[in-house]
């Protein structure tokens, strides 16, 4: 009856490849490899291993494809064998039970050579033999993560990113969802979210290198927050209304360990925050504690008084005092947003959208290219402005 050892050759580096498995890889007659590095595939050659050629995608067999789990079976036929797999084959294999299952109608027996299981942070499989889903072909949760160990163990760019080094990247990714969101565009949405969860693997990752955190503890605390934060639905609470809703939050919020130490309600605000989207998250937050307008026209009022206010910094000439009232015309401007339901920030990103399409449009309107309204006089440029909002509207065709 012939044999089919399945070896674990450890997390893709040839320095964590144990002695039982490379001793059972050189007793072997014929060696196939899946889904593993050919730095770790010209380590074996250099051993005295002759890899055989196995015409079946790595990734299918791992996750147990038919078509996979076929090719196996047939090269396993033909003689003893050996099949080197990443990992430990307990562990690192999802596959293996439908593969368990092939091997032993085919009258094959089977060898498990363990290996040093990969970074990922649970077993991919339950027991052997256990019944089991359809196959999935798309990537699992547990499969991205072990991408992401493998690129801070291979690839040279990865494993010199620090968590401050990452940051330009984290905002930007975060402003290419946003930016896909104002589009309405799904297809971008999908890949820009996925940009920006690699992002958060990416950190967990180096966190998890040194025994910090791992994506588990981080989804761990996630999943207990959303509970604690949520009594009415996790609970016996009675909240009706999205208001009661945020107010509920900040109290439990103060109450929690990690925020028992401040001293404000608003210090769990970022600094950092964009000015407009910081000015309504702090007037959100003074708003739970009923510091707000009780009415908007109080608001439109405040906004009127501010301005007549900027009107007399002008007048005075004072570039710091012009500077506090303008501030204080942007804040309340932000507070009558909040009022009415708007988000500020994405009011203000429309608006710019807006501005940056007409000008563009007079831009075509006169010529073509970046220096065409160059040299043109107020007069001219005031007539191109209208042309382009006319278009816009479609009063002109």
């Amino acid at each position: 009856m012939a044999t089919l050892a399945i070896v674990g050759l450890g997390p893709s580096d040839s320095s964590l490849l144990t002695l039982g498995a490379l001793e059972r890889l050189q007793r072997s007659a014929r060696t196939a490899v899946c889904a593993v590095p050919s730095s770790l595939t010209d380590h074996l050659r250099t051993r005295g291993i002759e890899i055989a050629r196995l015409d079946v995608d790595g990734n299918a067999l791992l996750r147990g494809t038919p078509d996979a789990i076929d090719a196996v079976v047939a090269f396993a036929r033909d003689g003893d064998a050996a099949l080197g797999v990443p990992g430990h084959p307990l562990l690192d294999f999802p596959g293996l039970p439908h593969l368990l299952r092939a091997l032993e109608a085919a009258r094959i027996d089977v060898e498990l050579i363990p290996g040093v299981p990969r970074a990922a942070l649970q077993a991919a499989t339950a027991a052997p033999l256990l019944p089991l889903p359809p196959v999935a072909l798309q990537h699992t949760w547990e499969e991205l993560v072990e991408i992401m160990t493998r690129l801070r163990a291979c690839c040279p760019w990865d494993r010199e990113q620090t968590h401050q080094t990452l940051l330009p990247y984290l905002v930007e990714e975060t402003h290419e969802v946003v930016e896909a969101v104002d589009e309405a565009d799904a297809k971008k949405l999908c890949g820009e979210l996925g940009d920006l969860l690699l992002q958060i693997i990416f950190h967990s990752q180096i966190a998890a290198e040194k025994g910090q955190f791992s994506i588990a503890d981080v989804i761990n605390a996630l999943a207990d927050k959303m509970i604690r934060r949520h009594p009415h639905v996790f609970g016996d609470a009675s909240i009706s209304t999205s208001q009661e809703q945020m107010k509920s939050w900040e109290i439990i919020k103060t109450q929690e360990a990690g925020h028992r130490h401040r001293e404000s309600l608003l210090d769990g605000i970022p600094k950092s925050l964009p000015s407009l989207l910081g000015a309504q998250r702090l007037q959100e937050k003074a708003a739970t504690v009923n510091f707000d307008w009780p009415q908007t026209n109080g608001v439109i009022d405040k906004v009127d008084e501010e301005i007549r206010e900027l009107r007399t910094a002008l007048d005075s000439g004072e570039a710091a005092h012009i500077r506090e009232e303008l501030g204080d015309v942007f804040f309340t401007l932000v507070n009558l947003a909040r009022r009415l339901g708007v988000d500020a920030e994405a009011a203000l990103r429309s608006a710019n959208v807006k501005f940056r399409e007409r000008f563009a449009a007079m831009e075509r309107l006169a010529g073509g290219g970046a220096t065409a309204l160059a040299g043109r006089s107020l007069e001219d440029l005031d007539v191109l402005w209208k042309r382009a909002k006319d278009h816009e509207t479609g009063q002109v065709s």
